[in-house]
């Protein structure tokens, strides 16, 4: 599942979660989170900020395997994390670009990906200080880096978390 920052994806992951799936959350947060109580106020400036997230979703990867679990959602994927390196203007690392390799080409996650649109705002936290029209112009480089990458890009339209949770659900029923 990817989007723009403040689209949602969190409280539809949580909502999968309730219904029974096996959820693997974003890692950015939880990164930028531990930076920030290191002193570091703005840990996104430094270029190797994105091998630090991949890093997280690499190990929750490996770590939240649930057995017998038929679907795992994520809350972002290496994709994502080429995007941000692309958005703040960071080198894509050696380390970045095999992970993006393993998942093209490995066959890790679907190739359906789970887009959701933003809600129209987003909501500035420590974590996330963002304005929306910049969201906006990161969710073009996700949608771009994910069809780059070969992803089919399923629409979750803007509307009531529950709703977008029911339409994810209806999917992943179909897909298994």
């Amino acid at each position: 599942m990817t989007g723009a920052p403040g689209s949602g994806k969190t409280s539809i992951l949580r909502a999968l979660g309730n219904r029974g799936y096996a959820v693997v959350e974003e890692a950015a947060t939880d990164v930028i989170a531990a930076q920030q109580a290191q002193g570091n106020s703005e840990p996104w400036n430094d270029p190797m900020f994105v091998n630090a997230i991949l890093r997280l979703q690499e190990h929750r990867r490996h770590e939240q395997v649930h057995p017998g679990t038929a679907v795992q959602v994520h809350d972002r994927s290496p994709v994502c994390t080429l995007a941000l390196a692309r958005y703040l203007g960071h080198p894509v690392s050696a380390e970045l670009s095999g992970a993006i390799a393993r998942i093209t080409t490995c066959g890790l996650f679907d190739r359906r990906v789970f887009f959701v649109r933003p809600i129209g705002f987003s909501q500035p936290t420590p974590a996330r200080q963002i304005s929306y029209q910049d969201s906006l112009a990161f969710e073009r480089i996700h949608e771009t880096e994910y069809l780059r990458a070969g992803f089919e890009l399923v629409d979750v339209p803007a509307g009531p978390v529950q709703a977008r949770a029911a339409m994810i659900d209806g999917f992943l029923r179909s897909w298994v």
